[in-house]
């Protein structure tokens, strides 16, 4: 099969974790034989922003890390020339990320309509829908097959507000070919790997991560980007070294030298999609590195009791990372349990055959629906 993706980007992670499952997904898809196409704007925020912060050297080291994803990237100038005819004559899946521009979402959705020989999904991977609806309402999914959400509530919120049809839900997942225990002494005690965002968890840092790790004395260090100067400066007064941005593909290598982390997720996710994780905890559970999540709801039941550590507050995340660290036991057993939760559940594999299994839902349906011609393309697709 060929799958065709539209996506903020593929070799730009700078703020930008979806490009973490979409590597991964790719991956996996190569992997199995099919043909894949990723389509990006060339001036991309994520990319335009690692190129000024970094130069071009992190698109080489991209193409370096990922020599299997190096020839799939098409870049594009302006979305309004794409000759979609051409892109999309042979496709038997596309798939359509929530940062594509409107129009293009629209215009791809007018082709499937005027040439539906494809499969043709919408993918969500952020929290819009709750924190911006007016937006996502007026994007045109009237010729999509479905909604591919990155999670129950999201998707409960696409079916009860009628914006799709039909919708799914598609977790992230980790891409266990790369994340993985790696050797190494740490030489740490804790790490964090996140952005600072649009203040979505300024609160919650501060508490839940800069001051336990003031208050513990630990050797300390924060990887990420968007970090104001007010949060650079109280991370120095807690001694928490600041190492800006970090390519994801270098994330195992990190997480190896030190002994645990921490998930603090955005506040929306927290409040108002409840049950998304969103891809870190998959990673780090990938990697064995223990860590203690700030409050979140496992609404789907993702994750097992022991793969992790919680603390309500400040006070109890404080005990907890005390306790990782002086009881190698018990740290040992999170590791350990953690990476079977992911092993058996949360790969990229799995979420690719979920992805399989969804196209074949929809390819059935079609050939009820259609006359016999179109329905051969679409068993061609559910295959």
């Amino acid at each position: 099969m060929k799958f065709v993706f539209y996506t903020h980007s593929l070799v730009s992670d700078w703020n930008h974790g979806n490009a973490h499952f979409l590597r991964g997904v790719v991956r996996e898809l190569l992997r199995r034989g099919h043909e894949v196409v990723v389509h990006e704007p060339a001036d991309g925020w994520s990319r335009s922003n690692l190129v000024a912060d970094h130069g071009t050297e992190p698109l080489a080291a991209f193409a370096r890390a990922y020599p299997d994803l190096a020839g799939v990237s098409r870049s594009y100038d302006d979305h309004h020339r794409l000759d979609l005819g051409a892109a999309l004559a042979d496709a038997d899946v596309v798939v359509v990320h929530e940062w594509t521009p409107p129009e293009l979402v629209r215009r791809i959705g007018a082709q499937r309509r005027r040439h539906g020989h494809f499969v043709l999904f919408f993918h969500d991977t952020h929290h819009r829908a709750f924190s911006d609806p007016e937006a996502l309402a007026a994007i045109d999914l009237s010729a999509y097959d479905g909604v591919l959400a990155f999670g129950r509530c999201l998707r409960d919120l696409y079916l009860g507000r009628r914006w799709a049809r039909r919708a799914w839900s598609w977790h992230e997942a980790a891409d266990t070919t790369l994340f993985a225990p790696q050797i190494g002494e740490p030489a740490g005690d804790l790490v964090w790997i996140g952005n600072w965002g649009d203040g979505e968890r300024a609160h919650e840092l501060r508490e839940l991560l800069i001051e336990p790790a003031r208050a513990l004395g630990l050797r300390a260090s924060v990887y990420g980007v968007r970090y104001p100067p007010e949060a650079r400066d109280a991370l120095e007064e807690a001694g928490i070294a600041y190492r800006g941005w970090l390519p994801n593909f270098e994330v195992p290598a990190v997480f190896a030298r030190f002994r645990l982390t921490v998930h603090i997720p955005r506040r929306p996710y927290v409040e108002a999609l409840p049950g998304i994780p969103t891809i870190r905890p998959f990673e780090a559970l990938a990697c064995g590195i223990p860590f203690v999540s700030a409050p979140w709801r496992d609404e789907e039941g993702l994750f097992s009791p022991g793969d992790y550590l919680t603390a309500k507050d400040g006070t109890e995340m404080r005990r907890q990372i005390e306790a990782l660290l002086s009881d190698g036991a018990l740290a040992t057993r999170l590791s350990a349990h953690g990476r079977r939760t992911v092993a058996a559940r949360h790969t990229c594999a799995h979420r690719v055959d979920e992805l399989l299994e969804i196209v074949g839902q929809v390819g059935q349906r079609e050939v009820r629906d259609r006359s016999e011609g179109s329905a051969l393309s679409l068993q061609k697709a559910a295959s």
